[in-house]
């Protein structure tokens, strides 16, 4: 469903990421592991088509995505939530909700009930400003957004960064949901290993821009860990 073959992606003149592949399955999960400053954004944001510059292979159900712009990109299917949340301050949850559904194909307007199914929070709050909200539930308002353009990838950065554990656990769960019985392929970097050895399909461990482990995602071990990822 998405494949990357010998991508390279660059700010500036300088390559960020260099010779990554990676594959995911219709319905798989991708977790993107490594230590801080390794280019796991970078990955995600070269999927959207958010870095200066990129080559190689880059494609999504067939389509090279790389010759597609960043709204291209998302009315093919692909949600991106960037670490930060970015949600918008001054428009209530309604309003931020309605803004995700922009890139539909079917152009609807209707906010899908299975986001409120998901996130209560979000119907008790839906006039209320996005900028009133606690960070946890700011990241499950980011969450609903991208799901209201009904994506077929959901592409996440730390969702879980800063949040208290109640919503942590939340948000796990959700996630576990939208993949395994929602069927939506999910790629998700993410520094709780756990979670990911838990909930992945598979993993990719960067290192200085380069891939430098993969596999299963019960494959990430304690020993892995201490070799990859231990400061």
């Amino acid at each position: 469903m998405l494949e990357a073959k010998g991508l390279y992606s660059f700010y500036g003149k300088s390559p960020i990421l260099q010779d990554i592949d990676f594959q995911i399955k219709d319905g798989g999960f991708l977790g993107i592991v490594g230590r801080n400053g390794v280019g796991k954004t970078t990955l995600l944001r070269t999927i959207m088509g958010l870095t200066d510059r990129a080559n190689g292979t880059l494609s999504f159900q067939g389509s090279n995505l790389l010759d597609m712009s960043t709204p291209e990109r998302a009315a093919t299917g692909i949600a991106y939530i960037p670490q930060g949340r970015e949600v918008i301050p001054r428009f209530t949850v309604r309003e931020n909700l309605l803004m995700g559904m922009f890139p539909r194909a079917d152009k609807s307007r209707s906010i899908p009930e299975h986001i409120f199914e998901l996130f209560p929070i979000l119907s008790d709050f839906i006039d209320r400003l996005g900028g009133d909200l606690s960070g946890g539930q700011q990241q499950q308002l980011a969450i609903g957004r991208a799901l209201a353009m009904g994506p077929k990838v959901l592409i996440l950065d730390e969702p879980t960064e800063g949040i208290q554990p109640n919503i942590v656990q939340q948000i796990e769960e959700v996630i576990r949901k939208l993949n395994r019985e929602m069927g939506l392929t999910i790629v998700l970097v993410e520094q709780n290993t756990r979670f990911v050895r838990q909930a992945a399909d598979s993993f990719v461990l960067l290192d200085k821009g380069r891939v430098a482990l993969r596999g299963r995602g019960e494959e990430l071990t304690s020993e892995v860990i201490d070799r990859y990822l231990a400061i």
